[in-house]
């Protein structure tokens, strides 16, 4: 009788020279980087004679006031943008899958948004919310709805960002779905339908389960990206921050401290925070979806 091998690739040491060139780039550009934002959220803001200030940072950090809104515009763009878009991209996935006819043309159509700049979509969409002669107020005034200047009013400012945020995730969700939807078996809903299953019943009994793996990627690496937004704001706001730096997010407010006050130290701490804070927020978002598909 063969003896079962104890073969594990963590104990050879070939194994570990053909992971050395990947190990060394995840090092450098990683894990060093991580460290040494650390390490410079504890400093003075000189960056040529940096000096140890402790907590100092943070303090400051946190007591401001353009940080706590940067914040609280980052978590309402979070909140709003990944549980639509997902719902959006589910519901366009489905219709392809079921209803659409060479759907394979139109998933091509639907990924070339994810291939394009997000500078370059920032520039057609400032055309779409432009004020005057913008193609969504001219939508908007067949129903005698508005006109809204969405670039230029602070009041809409967010919506701009959210609806430009929720387009310019559909096109990845809409893929991964799809590649999950068919790789589903299609013997669980000839079985469902024997027994008298409707279209709902099937999607809430079979579809959601198979795809539960793959809504949690979406959502916790969704989540993660919306907090990091900030070449949206940058494209759709033509550099800036919204009206009187009142869409300013946490992305940007790092940036802003960073290249533009030269607050080192001020900036890596908000990095801090804000990597703590998502750490976090991705914990507990795991612990509730595991406990909500048990």
């Amino acid at each position: 009788m063969k003896e079962k091998s104890n073969y594990k690739a963590e104990n050879s040491p070939r194994a570990w020279l053909y992971l050395l060139p990947a190990l060394i780039f995840i090092g450098v550009f990683t894990i060093y980087p991580l460290f040494r934002t650390f390490y410079m959220s504890m400093q003075s803001n000189s960056i040529l004679n940096p000096t140890f200030v402790g907590l100092q940072n943070f303090s400051a950090v946190i007591n401001d006031a353009q940080f706590r809104l940067a914040m609280k515009n980052t978590f309402i763009y979070a909140v709003t943008v990944v549980p639509l878009s997902l719902i959006i991209s589910m519901l366009i996935a489905l219709i392809l899958y079921d209803k659409v006819k060479g759907s394979e043309i139109f998933e091509t159509i639907f990924f070339i948004p994810y291939l394009t700049s997000v500078i370059a979509i920032g520039i057609v969409f400032r055309y779409l919310f432009h004020g005057k002669y913008g193609f969504l107020n001219y939508f908007l005034g067949l129903f005698h709805i508005g006109p809204f200047d969405f670039l230029n009013d602070r009041n809409y400012n967010m919506p701009a960002l959210v609806i430009f945020g929720i387009w310019n995730a559909l096109a990845f969700n809409i893929i991964v779905i799809l590649s999950g939807l068919k790789g589903i078996d299609k013997n669980y809903y000839r079985v469902a339908e024997t027994f008298g299953a409707s279209k709902w019943e099937q999607f809430i009994k079979i579809t959601l389960p198979e795809l539960s793996q793959i809504i949690t990627f979406l959502f916790l690496t969704s989540f993660i990206s919306a907090f990091k937004v900030y070449n949206e704001v940058f494209a759709l706001f033509n550099g800036k921050a919204g009206v009187g730096n009142n869409l300013v997010t946490a992305v940007f407010y790092i940036y802003n401290k960073f290249y533009v006050e030269y607050r080192y130290g001020h900036a890596m701490a908000a990095a801090v925070l804000l990597f703590l804070m998502l750490l976090v927020l991705t914990f507990l978002q795991r612990k509730i979806i595991e406990r909500i598909s048990k």
